[in-house]
């Protein structure tokens, strides 16, 4: 275990430069104190791992040192050829790069992460797009891919919804693919960073120069913030249901399992039929509506009066056009 963080230490300092020892400890999952012992047995060691001191300082290693370590096991290997993967690198630009690292990271493989790596690709699949959607028409990816990369400017006519078409000069900071759609995070000069789908971009040209990327800027952590607040967003009001026994695997599947999960976890004990009244997060009661429609008789809206109103409502016009 110890080996395993040490060498994780050293290539920590190898691919990111100076780093402190709080830095280290937070990627390594360890106390400040364990970070100050393994890089005094790294030192032990032979390694020329040296501590800059003062506000800006922290541990380094000497210029021009790199590890010749490449074992790979079988299992972070094999990790690196799931199949599906070459196809996303196709909408950046890179399917000939990628395709020329593989062959090369396969002919460096000993023969059994090799043989692990072509299992891999063999029987797992990688598949973002849900079901009953495809990918994103985004003719434009690859020029964004490569401003981001450049730290370049981009000039975009963009359809909002609406629709409304809004142009916007923003500096792009990255890219996410969510559920087989793209999303660039980009900011306008001085702003703030927001998010444009891909598949929005009607025009797009490359402006000249180049901007200063802001300096801490995390893209995880960014799009993990961002995901929060448009669920926060999105749900502006609750409904109470009860929902029949056996149906909790639908209802996941048509307003998402997380949703379900912390919805049951707050949920009562249930009624002599088994049922459950569960208090939901919804978008709007028209939204809500159709989704729960979609249950049938397995739910029953008990709240808002005016939710329930729209159900029964909808439950009397399909009863007349079936009766």
């Amino acid at each position: 275990m110890r080996a395993s963080r040490l060498l994780s230490l050293l290539l920590l300092l190898q691919t990111r430069g100076r780093m402190t020892a709080p830095e280290l400890a937070e990627q390594l999952e360890v106390s400040v104190r364990t970070v100050y012992r393994d890089v005094e047995a790294l030192s032990a060691a032979g390694v020329p791992v040296y501590a800059d001191r003062g506000p800006a300082g922290g541990y380094r290693l000497l210029d021009g040192f790199r590890t010749r370590l490449n074992g790979l096991t079988a299992e972070e290997a094999s990790s690196l050829f799931l199949a599906g993967l070459p196809a996303t690198a196709a909408e950046l630009g890179l399917a000939e790069v990628a395709a020329t690292a593989e062959l090369k990271l396969l002919a460096a493989l000993p023969p059994e992460p090799r043989s692990q790596a072509a299992k891999m690709r063999e029987r797992f699949l990688l598949d973002v797009p849900g079901w009953y959607r495809g990918r994103d028409d985004v003719p434009h990816l690859t020029e964004v891919a490569e401003a981001v990369w450049g730290q370049r400017p981009l000039r975009m006519t963009y359809r909002r919804w609406g629709p409304r078409v809004v142009e916007r000069l923003v500096h792009p900071y990255g890219l996410v693919l969510k559920g087989g759609s793209w999303y660039l995070v980009a900011a306008p000069p001085g702003g703030d960073p927001r998010t444009y789908r891909v598949a929005r971009i009607l025009t797009l040209a490359t402006e000249p120069g180049c901007f200063e990327r802001p300096r801490g800027f995390d893209l995880a952590a960014f799009w993990r913030s961002y995901a929060a607040e448009f669920r926060e967003r999105l749900y502006t009001a609750t409904a109470e249901i009860r929902l029949a026994s056996g149906m909790e695997e639908l209802l996941a599947y048509t307003v998402g399992q997380d949703v379900v999960t912390a919805a049951l976890a707050e949920a009562g004990e249930p009624d002599a039929e088994g049922r459950r009244t569960l208090t939901l997060p919804i978008e709007s009661y028209n939204h809500a509506r159709w989704l729960l429609l979609r249950l049938g008789a397995g739910v029953e809206v008990l709240g808002p009066p005016e939710l329930r109103a729209l159900m029964a409502e909808t439950a009397a016009e399909l009863g007349k056009m079936y009766a």
